[in-house]
This record gives C-alpha cells, structure tokens and sequence, in this order.
C-alpha cells in the first residue's frame, strides 16, 4: 500500500482519512499534510509537548503501509547515529579470516581494503535506510525534536532534505526515485534555522479546541462518559489558561481520561463525597491526589483538605 492509499482528492479527504485512523487533523493540519504528500515535501510541525506532531507520523505509516523508521534527535547526535557507521567488529573478522586462510597475503592493500569498505559491513541507521529502503510503499521519516540537535546537523540535513541523497565516501551516493514521507517535530526549545525551514512545508499544531479535545477523548478513550470526557477537556483547558511553564497536552489529557475510567470515577463521584461542581468548574485527578478547581477563575477554589479522599485543593498562588 503507498500513499495513493490515502484519498488525496482533496483535504477533507485527508482529514476523513486520519479520523478514521483515530486522529482529528483540524483545517490546517489537514491542508499541510494534503499539501506535503501531492507535493512531496517534507513537513515542519511546531508546537507544545503533546499536541499530535509525533502520533502524526505514526497514523501516516499505518495508513500508507510503510515502515515508521523514527531518528530521535539529541545535543551531540552526528552522522555515525543519524546517517551510517561500519561494523568494525565484522571487519575485523573479516581481515582475521582472510589471514587464517592466507588471502591477506595473495591480496594487495587496496584490494583488502575494498573488500572491508563493502556495503555487507555498512550499518545503514535511520536517514539512509529511508532513503535506501528499496521498497515500492515509501517509509515514514520522522525525525522526532530536531529542536533538540546541533547546527551542524541540522546543516547535514539540508542534502537529505534537498536532493534525498547521502553520501558515503569509501562507496558513494545512495539515492532514490521513491522519496520517504518526511515528518520533522520541533517543540521550539530553540529556533531551528531558516535553511532548513526553507526546504519544508511548515505547520504550527495548537492545542484543540475544548469541543475538539472533547471528540478527541471520546475517540481515544471509548469507555469514558460523555459527561467525564467535557469534564476532563475543561480541567485540562482550565489548566492552561494558568500559563504554566509545561501545560498539558492532548496525550496527558487522554492518559488522564483513561485513568479516571480505569479507577471508576465518574461524575457522580464528586457528588458522592460532597464536592459538588457548578457551571465552570471541574475535577481532576494527579497520581492518587484529586484537585479541585474553578476554571472560570482560572485558578483553585480556596477549601479544606480531604485527608480521607486524598483530595487536596490548593489556592492557585501554591499551584
């Protein structure tokens, strides 16, 4: 299966197509990705921690039917990680065996030399076993928190990028007529450079909107409520609003609605022990502690604690 699997007659197609592999792509979203596969360009997502960039990637390769091959970036990550390396062991197996049967001494140096520099001894990591996956289905790349790499790789990536093609000296260039499907993620720890930027399709993920998040609960997480999952969407966007330094994303607010549907809560269970809700307020839950807050205000209801409940319910100035 290729990405002609996926309808790309147009972008509410795309968006269909991702809804039914559990992804609500907005209007935006849907565009860039309808516009990064019928272009073939590789797409630059931005955003906070945990609004979809990497599932993104995911839901592209179960759809298309290729190989997910994830490059996870890190400070100091360089082309031995990223591109290829030799398998020296291998090698040095190869040199101890051709002098145990006495083909060192029949070869010259340079022909011994050939032999170990072969592709047989090349350990293909991640960029070129994109490019040189041999297969009709392209693979999704996804080069995951490219935020997170040096300059230096960032300027390695332009010829990948560019011309899909490496190259390695002691063989030569590696390219294809079958490009990957590139995803690139970035939560902006650092800006990353405009030469890089130039070469991809770019799309800033916002969070949901509440209604949104709500279908996103309701998707995900089957079991919860309808009631629950507004509720769990409104602590979430409550939270937010109080301009933390790490303010949950979708991901958090899925494990969060799961976890409440796995522990029994439901909505009447605020009810149950005394706490009860009013327009704009929410419960939600943190390990084995339960807080309650006033999304309105935009911060936590003044009460006492529940030692019995382990609830704890704190003034925002202690959040």
């Amino acid at each position: 299966m290729s990405s002609a699997a996926i309808d790309l007659s147009s972008v509410e197609a795309v968006s269909r197509s991702l809804g039914a592999h559990n992804y609500l792509a907005d209007q935006g979203l849907a565009t860039s990705v309808f516009l990064a596969l019928t272009l073939k360009r590789p797409l630059l997502l931005e955003g906070e921690a945990g609004v979809g960039k990497t599932e993104l990637a995911k839901v592209l390769a179960s759809l298309t039917g290729g190989e997910l091959i994830r490059l996870q970036c890190y400070e100091g990550i360089d082309a031995t990680q990223a591109v290829y390396d030799w398998d020296y062991s291998r090698q040095l197996l190869h040199l101890r065996a051709a002098e145990a049967s006495g083909e060192a001494a029949q070869s010259g140096t340079a022909e011994l030399e050939g032999q170990l520099y072969d592709e047989r001894f090349l350990l293909k990591r991640a960029l070129l076993r994109a490019i040189d996956h041999g297969h009709t289905t392209p693979p999704v790349l996804l080069i995951d928190e490219i935020d997170r790499a040096d300059d230096e790789f960032e300027a390695y990536l332009l010829e990948v990028l560019s011309d899909f093609q490496v190259t390695v000296p002691e063989i030569g260039t590696f390219r294809t007529d079958n490009p990957p499907i590139v995803i690139l993620t970035s939560n902006r720890t650092r800006d990353v450079h405009d030469a890089l930027k130039r070469r991809c399709l770019y799309h800033w993920v916002e969070h949901p909107s509440f209604d949104r998040e709500v279908e996103i609960v309701r998707m995900r997480v089957p079991e919860a409520s309808e009631v629950l999952a507004r509720q769990v969407a409104g602590a979430v966007e409550a939270l937010r609003a109080i301009n933390l330094y790490k303010p949950p994303g979708v991901a958090e607010t899925i494990d969060w609605a799961a976890a409440l549907g796995r522990l029994g809560i439901t909505p009447g269970f605020w009810r149950r022990i005394g706490i009860h809700a009013h327009d704009g307020s929410h419960a939600c839950i943190s390990g084995s502690c339960f807080w309650f807050f006033n999304a309105q205000a935009r911060g936590f209801k003044t009460l006492q604690k529940w030692n019995e409940y382990g609830i704890a319910v704190f003034k925002r100035r202690r959040w």
